[in-house]
């Protein structure tokens, strides 16, 4: 069955009217990024809910089958990314939301959607672990994981939204580049920022780009689902639309079909980064405040970076010049952004919710091991503060 993409329908929140008087909203994190997904198109749905995600998947339930879209509350987690796939492969813009315990289970099919080149998105909001952890409570130990939760020699995208209104540009901009690239994208966020509330205006169609997935040019007698273009991207026809294609977990050549040459081998693994690696620059986003002329720069990302941004007023207002580079981006590691951001600061700090500094060795990786560069962690539940921040910008 071929799922085409519902017509993208404008809906009104059911929890607070939109009037003429009232152009922007209270909304909540979640909202907001179940909101994102159904302006970039989406149409599917599949997940199984886990605090602190579940409101998106209660939002979707609501909302898609009335705009033409499905959404199935699936068994568990492992079903919903299975299914997230094949509703992709047949032509859907599709999606699911869970939490640290419901992504561990999704690594293994998020590999297959790795290999297979297939278009998804997953929205992983963090909380504190280990397993179930505490389970109402932020964190942001998930960085590696996220990176490199799938085994083998793959890479994906991840965007970190800190504010609601990111929630929602991310989330489409989640589904932008996966349409474009045919890849997986993680959107990751946290729990504080999935339930804070701030105003947020839904933009008129039109005023955000919508990219929908590269469909074939040839007839489906030439058609091969892995051939590249010039740009790197394989054009992706939709099951059931008269191609007919084999995508396999396994080794497999320019036709889908299962191919163990070692050259072949060679050819799909970098097709699976490069793609990735020669569009770098339209992937890697990043926010700078006050880092042109910074002595002391704070990278951060998530709920951390608002704590920097108050944390480095407040050293301005002191005397000592600091500013913060926010990680809109997380993978590709913004190294250049890094690099650049950095070149006049004696110091660098990295707030961050986990123990072993996660981001803080990417940044570590980046600038080299002679230069200052201090973490600031909490892994108890509780936010970073920015008088936390603040004390290691003045030390």
């Amino acid at each position: 069955m071929c799922l085409a993409r519902p017509e993208r329908k404008r809906y009104t929140c059911p929890v607070v009217k939109k009037t003429e008087n009232t152009p922007t909203r209270l909304v909540q994190g979640n909202q907001a990024i179940a909101e994102g997904a159904l302006y970039a198109g989406a149409g599917f749905y599949a997940g199984y809910p886990i605090t602190p995600s579940s409101e998106i998947a209660e939002e979707c339930s609501v909302v898609l089958p009335g705009i033409g879209g499905m959404y199935i509350q699936m068994e568990d987690e492992i079903a919903s990314i299975a299914a997230v796939i094949g509703a992709s492969l047949a032509g859907a813009k599709a999606f699911t939301a869970t939490s640290g315990p419901g992504f561990s289970l999704m690594q293994e099919n998020l590999g297959f959607a790795v290999m297979g080149e297939v278009p998804c998105v997953v929205i992983h909001v963090q909380r504190s672990g280990p397993s179930t952890g505490l389970a109402t409570k932020p964190a942001q130990a998930d960085v590696m994981q996220v990176r490199w939760g799938r085994h083998g020699d793959q890479t994906l995208i991840a965007l970190c939204p800190a504010t609601v209104r990111e929630c929602f540009e991310l989330t489409v901009q989640a589904f932008n580049l996966s349409e474009k690239y045919r890849t997986p994208v993680v959107l990751v966020s946290d729990e504080v920022v999935a339930h804070m509330r701030e105003n947020l205006r839904v933009p008129e169609e039109g005023e955000l780009a919508i990219i929908d997935r590269k469909e074939p040019s040839v007839p489906p007698s030439e058609y091969k689902p892995f051939q590249a273009d010039e740009d790197g991207i394989a054009p992706l026809a939709a099951y059931g639309s008269h191609y007919v294609f084999h995508v396999s977990s396994s080794m497999h050549g320019p036709d889908g079909l299962s191919n163990n040459d070692p050259a072949n081998a060679a050819w799909k693994i970098d097709q699976i980064h490069r793609k990735i690696d020669i569009h770098r620059d339209e992937i890697v986003m990043t926010r700078a405040f006050d880092t042109d002329d910074a002595e002391v720069l704070v990278v951060a990302f998530g709920i951390t970076t608002r704590a920097s941004r108050a944390a480095a007023a407040q050293a301005r207002g002191a005397g000592i010049k600091a500013g913060v580079l926010q990680l809109q981006t997380l993978w590709p590691f913004p190294d250049k952004e890094i690099r650049c951001a950095a070149q006049g600061a004696r110091r660098v700090i990295v707030p961050e919710m986990n123990y072993a500094g996660q981001a803080a060795n990417e940044v570590r990786r980046v600038l080299g091991p002679d230069r200052d560069i201090r973490g600031v962690n909490s892994f108890n539940g509780q936010i970073i503060w920015p008088q936390d921040i603040l004390k290691t910008i003045m030390a």
